[in-house]
């Protein structure tokens, strides 16, 4: 284990760190060689932010000054032996965990596994005092510095949530964000709204009611409130943001209202009305608002941040907390901006930035310069292409959301991005290997693209091999083509089977003991929550990991288990009506399958989404699943799909919400109620849109006005008739030409094993690093993306966890989180500008800039083998098995 030296106690004192007697003061030579300042230090007052730094370095800590300081007046009441009890429970829970420092891991098994240290203390002061001091930050705050960032430890119980003011922002701001967002999904390029673009405009009108809203106390059904209950605080704005998540998600539903009313598609004329449309939109919607994923937290005992809701926490802590006092920063400066000030110049500088790659000059994000050498060389193209090609460029992009397409870069952990990068590489490696050897005839294709393809090379029509009910007619599918997918998409559906199964034995591998923990205690809490009358008073067990912001949400009380049973019964009850009582010909059983899936897999993906900031979606497994279930059958499958693929993507957004409130010590039965409330204003304000949508002229179609061409409805038809029609047996079954693809299910069964066993063997950084469902999920990202969408997010992480955090974590912790926000909210307020302001005029620039990466084989995806003289590759028409 490296020395750790420490800063010494007061002279006066002859009591160790430990506090036993007579143990010698620690090491100032050593210190001094060290290049530390020795003395006294002030835990009251800290004066220079870089020698407490670099003290918490020394002391093997991932501290700041702060709390450090906080860290140090509270350790006199930490025991040794209370210290090796909390980090026997630490090692339990984080000794697969990445995010948790792998130092301090080492330290905890010093403390833990060397017998020198308990019978002679006095040679290891300095560990103990460390050890300790980590105990209290991990029980008085947060094991995580990136929580311990963004996240205030303290709570005011008198403090408001669910006022008016967050009744009115919150549902007017959850009815027009629904709305654009569902107005202008069909359109492409699409436009949308986020939460962080709420979380912006929420302020200023909350501070103005403040301001202008009487402070008049009412009294209504024998409860006494105010319009105006003071200075309008983060907890109700963290609510008003929780709503406009909730309700900015535009239900599924649409795409199945689409698919079946269109004339180009199923043209069944009942899918206009409204009541089938609200009965599957709101069964859908209240099903994913499912109690397995609650999140406060979510799985008690099992390591967890949710590293994606820092960010959001971040933007809320800059509106409301005071943090000017200077901090050490790059360049040898120091930096007194506040967060909120540093979020408002980096997002008008991304907002400006934004009209010169996406509107003035679009080479700059789409910079496929080499191919501009020779746009006609396919090969070129098809290496360095930034649209249809690989992406391998050193010049990736100049455009925040081209370069994050496929990460989330600063907020997301480098461990996980790292592994996403390797499984990224070695899947763009297979991708090589099976387009220059042309297996499945993917030469005669464009090399990465996720459209599916004829035997001729043009693009697969669904409709020349359906009837009118979207059942499969053999002998117009014998007279047509199979369908053939392009090397990149065969890659993906590859490593989709391997993530999956990743998934179950990393789950069982490495938290199998946590989730037997949590298991038991929610099923306590789920009994207690059912039993009537007063309960019995049981001593509460001393949680010896429990950190300041459970035992805060303890004063709050839970929401009953039985409110969300009912929710879901009422919401399954919904869901079945809708498909039994319209003429669907689909069994209502796809219903409770589909929700049986998101349920079987909802606490791995749970799990990873946690970790690793990064969501694995179903929808490949539900469209195997659920056309294997209903073979032949295009509509029940798009039904199984989207109770099953749909529940469990809107259950993770909620609870990331709920993670938030925990975080914000909001009420849980007030976020409970505003999330019920902006899920049916959701459902609604889209269900009234979808008529007026289906009315668009030539909508979803190449000639449709405003550009509806509705790309994402034409891909769900496409998968529609592909898996649901056309079906998993005839392409992976034992005479489907993609059967070897199924090896990918125990390849991804097997690969948290490698990994699980190499851990336990070899004890080193790297090793303990690796993340086998990170590897496959980080496959996922080709066809359509590329390289250049993967790039620019490893190199900005590691800048930024790498280089600025370990060397100025202060800095790092004020400002990381809020760039991220302001970047994002930065694009997205200047591409509705844009797209308002230049586009619905049709206000085009036509220059070099804005054409040439447009041109050439990169543009159109050329193919390096040409289709045979006979028309077709392939087996020959009518042989088709």
């Amino acid at each position: 284990m490296p020395t750790i030296q420490v800063y010494e106690v007061d002279p006066a004192s002859e009591k160790s760190p430990d506090g036993t007697e007579g143990v010698p003061n620690v090491l100032n030579d050593e210190k001094k060689k060290a290049g530390v300042k020795v003395g006294v230090y002030d835990a009251k007052a800290v004066v220079d932010e870089e020698i407490a730094e670099q003290q918490a370095k020394i002391l093997g800590i991932e501290a700041t000054a702060a709390e450090l300081a906080d860290a140090e007046e509270k350790i006199s009441s930490m025991s040794l032996d209370r210290c090796k009890a909390i980090m026997a429970e630490i090692r339990r829970m984080h000794q697969y965990d990445q995010n948790f420092p792998s130092h301090t891991l080492d330290n905890i098994n010093e403390l833990l596994d060397n017998p020198d240290v308990t019978s002679n203390l006095e040679n290891h002061g300095a560990l103990i005092y460390a050890m300790k001091l980590e105990a209290v930050l991990v029980t008085g705050n947060s094991p995580y510095a990136e929580v311990r960032a963004v996240v205030d430890s303290t709570d005011d119980l008198s403090m408001p949530s669910l006022t008016f003011r967050t009744w009115f922002i919150g549902c007017l701001f959850s009815a027009i964000g629904a709305f654009i967002n569902e107005l202008f999904a069909n359109r492409n390029p699409p436009i949308s709204v986020s939460s962080d673009v709420a979380q912006v405009l929420a302020y200023p009108l909350g501070k103005f009611m403040e301001r202008v809203l009487p402070r008049r106390q009412f009294t209504l059904f024998g409860r006494t409130f105010s319009l105006n209950p003071g200075r309008f605080n983060q907890k109700e704005h963290m609510l008003i943001t929780m709503m406009c998540t909730i309700a900015f998600s535009t239900p599924y539903s649409g795409y199945i209202v689409f698919v079946q009313a269109l004339p180009q598609y199923f043209n069944q004329r009942y899918a206009r009305q409204f009541g089938y449309q609200i009965t599957n939109t709101l069964g859908a919607q209240f099903i994913a608002r499912l109690r397995s994923c609650r999140s406060e937290p979510p799985l008690p005992g099992v390591p967890q941040f949710l590293p994606t809701s820092l960010s959001t926490l971040a933007l809320n802590t800059a509106f409301h907390a005071d943090d000017h006092h200077p901090v050490p920063g790059p360049f040898k400066r120091v930096y007194a901006w506040t967060r909120l000030r540093f979020f408002y110049v980096m997002m008008a500088g991304m907002f400006i930035w934004f009209w010169i790659p996406g509107y003035l000059f679009e080479a700059l994000m789409v910079p496929n310069w080499m191919t501009w050498i020779a746009p006609q060389n396919q090969a070129l193209a098809a290496i360095t292409g930034h649209r249809t090609g690989l992406g391998i460029d050193p010049i990736s992009t100049f455009e925040w959301s081209w370069g994050t397409a496929t990460t989330t870069p600063l907020v997301t952990p480098l461990f996980s991005i790292l592994n996403q990068f390797f499984g990224f590489c070695v899947a763009g490696i297979m991708i090589l290997g099976i387009y220059y050897t042309n297996s499945y005839n993917t030469g005669y294709l464009p090399i990465n693209t996720n459209r599916t393809y004829d035997n001729r090379g043009k693009g697969f029509n669904v409709s020349r091999i359906v009837d009118k009910y979207g059942k499969m007619d053999n002998a117009k599918f014998q007279q047509y083509s199979e369908p053939w997918l392009a090397a990149g998409n065969i890659v993906i559906y590859f490593w989709f089977f391997a993530v999956y199964t990743a998934m179950v034995s990393y789950t069982i591998l490495y938290h199998r003991h946590e989730l037997a923990v949590s298991s038991r205690s929610m099923w306590r809490q789920i009994k207690k929550s059912f039993r009537r009358g007063p309960q019995p008073d049981v001593e509460e067990e001393d949680d010896l990991t429990e950190d300041i912001h459970w035992r805060l949400m303890k004063h709050y009380p839970e929401v009953p288990e039985w409110w969300y049973f009912i929710v879901l019964i009422v919401a399954l009850g919904i869901g079945i009506a809708g498909v039994e009582a319209y003429p669907t010909q689909v069994t209502p059983a796809v219903v409770p399958y589909g929700v049986l899936l998101a349920l079987i897999f909802m606490i791995p993906i749970g799990l990873i989404y946690a970790v690793t900031g990064q969501q694995v979606t179903l929808n490949v497994i539900a469209e195997f699943v659920g056309a294997s279930i209903v073979p032949g059958d295009a509509l029940a499958m798009n039904y199984f799909k989207m109770y099953g693929y749909i529940t469990a993507a809107h259950a993770l957004a909620f609870s990331k919400d709920l993670k938030l409130a925990h975080y914000t010590k909001i009420n849980p039965r007030h976020t409970f109620w505003a999330q019920m409330v902006a899920t049916l204003i959701s459902a609604f304000a889209c269900t009234a849109l979808f008529n007026f949508l289906l009315g668009f002229k030539n909508i979803c179609t190449n000639d449709a006005t405003f550009n509806m061409t509705c790309p994402g409805t034409n891909t769900f038809f496409t998968a529609s008739v592909f898996w649901g029609s056309y079906g998993p047996l005839k392409l992976f079954g034992p005479e489907g030409h993609y059967k070897t693809l199924l090896i990918g299910f125990p390849v991804g069964l097997v690969l948290p094993f490698i990994t699980f066993v190499l851990t336990r063997k070899v004890k080193s950084k790297f090793v303990r690093s690796l993340h086998p469902v990170a590897m496959t999920y980080g496959a996922l990202s080709w066809a359509p993306y590329n390289m250049s969408h993967q790039l620019p997010g490893v190199i900005m992480t590691y800048i930024s966890w790498v280089i600025i955090k370990p060397r100025f974590l202060a800095f790092w912790a004020r400002y990381n989180y809020v760039l991220y926000s302001a970047f994002v909210t930065g694009v997205a307020i200047s591409a509705i500008v844009v797209f308002f302001a230049l586009q619905v005029p049709e206000v085009s620039l036509t220059w070099w800039g804005n054409t040439v990466p447009y041109t050439g084989c990169d543009h159109k995806g050329c193919v390096r083998m040409n289709v045979p003289e006979i028309g077709y590759f392939g087996p020959a028409p009518g042989t088709f098995k």
